[in-house]
């Protein structure tokens, strides 16, 4: 215990020693932090969390096929005549 007091010490006296370069550290840790935080809960949000729905497996996709888009989502008044 007595090590890592040294240890800690030391490494408080270097920071003072060079304010420039621990701000610099400090900001960089900072910044890093900040943007995984951000990326997880984004990940989080649009893939990890399920559907809001009681029934999801009921859902479907509409496609419509043009001969040079294999897939591509229909306009929406054929989507009307698809309804009705």
């Amino acid at each position: 215990m007595q090590r890592f007091w040294q240890d800690l010490l030391f490494g408080v006296r270097m920071l003072l020693k060079t304010p420039a370069s621990s701000l610099i550290a400090i900001i960089t840790l900072a910044l890093g932090i900040g943007v995984n935080t951000a990326i997880f809960s984004i990940i989080k949000v649009a893939l990890l969390r399920s559907f809001p729905f009681t029934e999801a497996e009921w859902l479907v996709m509409i496609w419509q096929t043009h001969s040079d888009i294999p897939r591509a989502g229909p306009a929406f008044p054929d989507f009307g005549d698809a309804l009705f």
